[in-house]
């Protein structure tokens, strides 16, 4: 996946864009902005990609994504066929970290806020959001400009309340996304990403980085506190974990279709990233499906 920076300023002269959409898919497109971005997913399916995570996504869900963090939402193959009534439909409200002012944000009473906003540099997904804060996002579009940044914040306000969220991408990923190795390192993620389903290994990576492969090694432990081969297993797992929820194909063939040579080392990759088997995952997973 080639990355992307998208212009998601506004182009009427206000610091929010909200923005209702319906369409036959999301885009298609790995990309960032310097916006944030707070999403209502009303109506679709498929795997959402936020920095390094990769996961199913489904109607009714609610994410904050932090400004300049690489995401997309890629809807499931049914969404693509020529003859699909199927649509894809969000509500999508772009703003930037300072858009009330710096100084409104250091206040006493918004640092709550502030400390929200800068959690979503990994991509918040909030659990459990009531049915009252997922109609104020449907209402946004039709509020006046003033009213629509009081509304904005009560929301953030309530969201921030909840204790029931989930941080998406890892901290290694974000932090290292835009240093001074940030070429370097677009370079071995657009790689994974591509390439995850056939055989990597570290001294190719090495070699792609320019960099001989114990040198890779530190390197990449540094940044992501991991070693590289656990890091391509995660997103292998994740991967695999899509698969298994769109229940199309059997265990055996997943394994082989995420680049996983047998299906024991499959299953133990599974067994020591999601801490369950494979069929286990699926199983728990039925019931919410």
């Amino acid at each position: 996946m080639k990355l992307h920076l998208l212009d998601r300023s506004s182009t009427g002269n206000t610091s929010i864009t909200v923005s209702q959409n319906n369409y036959k898919n999301f885009l298609k497109v790995w990309h960032f902005h310097e916006e944030l971005e707070l999403v209502y997913i009303i109506k679709s399916t498929g795997t959402r990609f936020v920095g390094d995570s990769i996961e199913k996504f489904q109607s009714g869900e609610v994410i904050l994504i932090g400004k300049n963090v690489p995401h997309m939402w890629l809807n499931d193959e049914a969404y693509f066929e020529e003859n699909s009534c199927l649509t894809a439909q969000a509500v999508s409200v772009h703003f930037k970290d300072n858009f009330v002012g710096k100084e409104f944000l250091s206040l006493p009473e918004m640092q709550p806020i502030s400390h929200l906003l800068k959690k979503a540099a990994q991509g918040i997904k909030f659990n459990n959001v009531t049915d009252n804060i997922k109609n104020e996002l449907l209402n946004l579009s039709s509020l006046n400009p003033a009213i629509k940044i009081t509304r904005i914040i009560e929301i953030l306000s309530k969201l921030e309340q909840t204790q029931h969220y989930t941080l998406l991408s890892s901290n290694g990923f974000i932090n290292t996304f835009h240093q001074t190795e940030n070429k370097r390192l677009n370079t071995i993620y657009e790689y994974v990403y591509q390439n995850f389903h056939t055989p990597i290994s570290s001294k190719d990576v090495a070699e792609l980085a320019n960099m001989n492969a114990s040198a890779f090694s530190r390197f990449f432990k540094t940044i992501h506190r991991k070693p590289f081969t656990r890091f391509l297993n995660e997103i292998r797992i994740g991967f695999a974990c899509k698969m298994l929820l769109e229940n199309k194909e059997s265990i055996t063939s997943i394994a082989y279709a995420c680049g996983f040579g047998n299906i024991s080392n499959f299953n133990r990759q599974f067994r020591i990233i999601k801490n369950e088997s494979p069929s286990s995952f699926l199983s728990q997973h039925k019931k919410h499906l």
